[in-house]
C-alpha cells in the first residue's frame, strides 16, 4: 500500500515539475510540423539549384535572390500586390462597417439577410472565382450579353484579357468573398457594446455621427484590429481569385508576389522559393507596422 503511494506521490512531483507541458506540448508538436518546419524548408530551398525535375544540382548561395531582384516583372508585382491589398482591405472594412452597423439594428427580414451574406464565405473561393470568371467571359459571359443588349456597349469586351478592366473585377471579387468574416466580426463587437453607454449619450444630447466617432469605433476597436489584421495577411496571400480569374496573366500584370511566386515555379524552384521568402518577410514586417501604428497595445 505504502509502495502504491510513493508512485502516485512520484507521478504528481513529475506532473508538477513539467507544469503546462503536457498540456501545451501537442499544440506546439503541431506549430513546428505545420508551420516551422514548411518555412525551414522554404528557406534552405531558396539557396539550392533544383531542376525543374525536381532534383537538387547542389547550393546556389545568393544565386536565386540576384536573379529574383534582376526580374523585369518584380517592381510592378509589388506596386500591385500593395494596392491590391490596400485597395481590397480598406473597402472590405469600410462596407463592412456599414453592414455591421445595419445588420445591428431591428428590421424585418434581419435574420435572412444575416444567412445570406454567410453565402460567399461558405462557397469555394476557388469556385466564386471561376464563376465570376465565366459570367466575365467574352464570348459566353453574361455580362457581356446583357450590357450588349441594353445598349451600353458595342460588342463584347475582354474583361480579363486587359488588366485595366481585370484588376477591378478581382478586386470586386476579392471584396466580396472577404465581407462576411470581417462583418460578422465587427458585428460581434458591436454587439458587446453596452446600450447604457448610448442612452447616456442621448441625454447628453450627443449626435449620431458624434455618437459613432466617439463611442462605437472605439468601443469597436479591438474586433477592428482583427479583422483589419487578418485581411491584410489573407488578401496579401490571395491566390485563389487571381489565379482562378487571371493566372496572373498577361504576363505577369495582374499577378501579386504570392501568384507570381508560383509563375516562377515553372521555370526555377529555387527562385520561387526565395519569391516565397521574400513574400514571406513582407507580411511579417506589415503586420508588424501596422501594430505598430495602430498601437495595439494601448489603452483607449
Amino acid at each position: 500500500m505504502s509502495h502504491r503511494t510513493g508512485v502516485r506521490g512520484a507521478g504528481r512531483t513529475l506532473l508538477a515539475r513539467l507544469g503546462p507541458a503536457p498540456w501545451i506540448g501537442p499544440a506546439v508538436l503541431l506549430i513546428a510540423l505545420v508551420v516551422l518546419w514548411p518555412v525551414y524548408e522554404m528557406v534552405h530551398t531558396s539557396f539550392l539549384r533544383i531542376s525543374t525535375s525536381g532534383f537538387v544540382r547542389g547550393s546556389a548561395g545568393l544565386d536565386k535572390y540576384r536573379k529574383l531582384f534582376g526580374e523585369t516583372d518584380l517592381p510592378h508585382v509589388l506596386l500591385w500586390t500593395v494596392v491590391w491589398t490596400v485597395a481590397v482591405v480598406g473597402l472590405t472594412v469600410v462596407l463592412s462597417l456599414g453592414l455591421a452597423q445595419l445588420f445591428n439594428q431591428q428590421f424585418p427580414g434581419r435574420r435572412l439577410t444575416r444567412w445570406a451574406l454567410i453565402a460567399p464565405w461558405a462557397a469555394s473561393v476557388l469556385m466564386t472565382s471561376i464563376g465570376f470568371k465565366w459570367m466575365l467571359d467574352r464570348t459566353a459571359g453574361v455580362l457581356n450579353t446583357v450590357m450588349t443588349d441594353l445598349g451600353l456597349i458595342s460588342g463584347p469586351q475582354d474583361w480579363l484579357g486587359d488588366p485595366s478592366t481585370a484588376r477591378p473585377w478581382m478586386a470586386l471579387v476579392a471584396v466580396f468573398v472577404s465581407l462576411p468574416f470581417t462583418t460578422y466580426t465587427l458585428l460581434a463587437g458591436l454587439q458587446t457594446v453596452p446600450g447604457e453607454v448610448y442612452e447616456a449619450a442621448k441625454v447628453d444630447g450627443t449626435s449620431g455621427w458624434q455618437t459613432y466617432r466617439l463611442i462605437t469605433l472605439p468601443l469597436l476597436r479591438p474586433a477592428l484590429m482583427v479583422g483589419l489584421v487578418i485581411n491584410l495577411i489573407n488578401v496579401f496571400n490571395s491566390f485563389p481569385i487571381i489565379w482562378g480569374m487571371t493566372q496572373g496573366g498577361p504576363d505577369s500584370q495582374t499577378a501579386t508576389t504570392t501568384v507570381f511566386a508560383f509563375q516562377l515555379m515553372n521555370t526555377d524552384i529555387g527562385e520561387s522559393a526565395a519569391m516565397s521568402v521574400v513574400n514571406f518577410g513582407l507580411v511579417v514586417v506589415m503586420v508588424l507596422a501596422f501594430l505598430k501604428v495602430s498601437r495595439w497595445n494601448e489603452e483607449s
